[in-house]
């Protein structure tokens, strides 16, 4: 039988291959030879540690009972292929199995590897390969897209350009410095230097993301050495932790209880409209959510980085035991303790880590949150791969400003469909991207900077009353 009758499906995915008490448990039997497809959870591989998220990978079936023996390369895993393992092997177009690991790997070798020692036979011929609720048009003229963009080289970095973006933060990083020493420890000085930190923040900020996402060298070895590296040592920051989250964000983009960048509804905000009216009809009331986007300005940019983030890191290496990212982190701090402590005293150094953190925070919200809450928010309703990154994303309109300003992810939506790809060359496949939306009715959509930043706001107080009106009439 052909790789269209089978299907995977999988239990939440740990990355060692250890037993329960750290031996390795014993090899599997013989694979069954047809069973039904899994009748709870859809077809296809949970990525979210918590929730799952379904995606599908190849058409087989798998015992979840074996799960734990499983190494599979998530996104972040350093695990190499071997080398003989070809990435351009046949794909089965009946089948989601290719999206998402094509689209967070560049060793896909592996993946295809140790999927095949978790199959335990194959679908029987009633049963359905293809799921009723994704578009299986879009996704067959999204793959040839994908290979159109890998033949036309757009998946390769110019190393020169991460170079220079790399020079251009250490230059900023040192010109700080120079202007405290240089000018003295005034006011305006201080400022000065404060708001050229915030700048390497926020920049290494965008640079440790590409990084992360492994669109800057062919192996993931480098990639991951210079993510500790930028998001470590430059920035005072866990890589594991990055990890650990975003890649659940791309999994399931506004996904309620998948995507963690919106887990803020519904303690502190009411998110999406159908979020909004649900919270409503069930007459819960966390905040006063038709003034959140009045409160948006005061627990929203100016606090998350300072009174949130920069202590929970800490709390998330020590409780996981990331020592080697703790050992990163600690550089950073020893760095600029004794660069500033000499020029500004304890007090006056730890006012600058403050203002900082406080200015990066406004700038991580605003250029993060703009492509994301104006858009369509819900629970997981099984999509397919392409249809779950278009709903959830949109575009800035390209500048030389705007794309240094937010680290071209004001290019989100290629970024989503394709997060591997450099992003020098999301503005040569943003064409391409336009036309498959249009052609299948899709709503491609790009807006000004500063109405992207007005659209947070207008969204968030758009949600706040359809809140209000249906926990007040429904």
């Amino acid at each position: 039988m052909g790789d269209a009758r089978r299907v995977l499906h999988l239990a939440p995915l740990p990355l060692l291959s250890a037993g329960p008490r750290g031996g390795h448990l014993p090899r599997w039997g013989r694979q069954s030879p047809r069973v039904p497809a899994p009748r709870s959870g859809g077809l296809g591989l949970r990525m979210n540690p918590e929730e799952g998220t379904d995606a599908r990978v190849q058409a087989r079936a798998i015992d979840p009972a074996r799960i734990s023996t499983a190494r599979i390369c998530l996104p972040g895993s350093k695990i190499r292929p071997p080398r003989h393992a070809d990435p351009t092997a046949p794909r089965n177009e009946d089948s989601e199995r290719e999206d998402p690991f094509v689209a967070f790997h560049i060793n896909k070798g592996l993946v295809r590897k140790y999927m095949n020692s978790l199959l335990i036979g194959e679908l029987s011929p009633e049963q359905p390969s293809f799921e009723p609720t994704k578009n299986k048009e879009l996704i067959h003229e999204f793959r040839e897209l994908r290979a159109t963009v890998e033949r036309m080289g757009l998946m390769k970095a110019n190393p020169v350009f991460f170079l220079l973006y790399l020079l251009h933060i250490l230059l900023l990083d040192v010109a700080a410095w120079l202007t405290l020493w240089l000018f003295g420890t005034s006011l305006v000085p201080f400022l000065l230097c404060s708001v050229l930190l915030s700048i390497v923040q926020a920049q290494a900020g965008w640079l440790q993301h590409d990084f992360g996402h492994l669109s800057v060298f062919g192996t993931s070895k480098w990639n991951h050495l210079l993510h500790h590296f930028v998001i470590g040592h430059l920035k005072g920051a866990p890589a594991s932790w990055w990890n650990h989250l975003h890649f659940q964000h791309h999994a399931k983009p506004n996904c309620f209880r998948k995507d963690p960048d919106i887990n803020m509804h519904p303690f502190f905000f009411a998110l999406g409209k159908v979020l909004s009216v649900e919270l409503g009809k069930q007459k819960k009331k966390y905040m006063p959510y038709n003034h959140q986007h009045k409160y948006f300005f005061l627990i929203g940019p100016p606090a998350l980085l300072p009174v949130y983030f920069q202590w929970y890191i800490f709390y998330f290496v020590i409780h996981r035991k990331k020592w080697v990212d703790l050992a990163w982190m600690i550089t950073f701090y020893v760095r600029i303790f004794l660069t500033y402590v000499p020029l500004l005293g304890l007090k006056g150094f730890l006012g600058l880590v403050f203002m900082v953190r406080f200015l990066e925070s406004n700038w991580f919200v605003w250029v993060t949150q703009m492509n994301h809450i104006p858009m369509h928010i819900d629970h997981d309703r099984n999509m397919d791969w392409v249809s779950t990154q278009l709903q959830a994303t949109c575009n800035v309109h390209k500048s030389a400003f705007n794309d240094w300003f937010s680290g071209h992810l004001n290019f989100q939506i290629e970024h989503h469909l394709f997060p591997t790809m450099p992003r020098h060359n999301y503005h040569k496949v943003a064409p391409l991207v336009q036309s498959l939306c249009a052609k299948h009715g899709i709503k491609y959509q790009s807006k000004p900077l500063f109405s992207a930043f007005a659209d947070i706001v207008h969204s968030l107080k758009e949600s706040g009353q359809l809140w209000l009106d249906a926990y007040l009439h429904q």
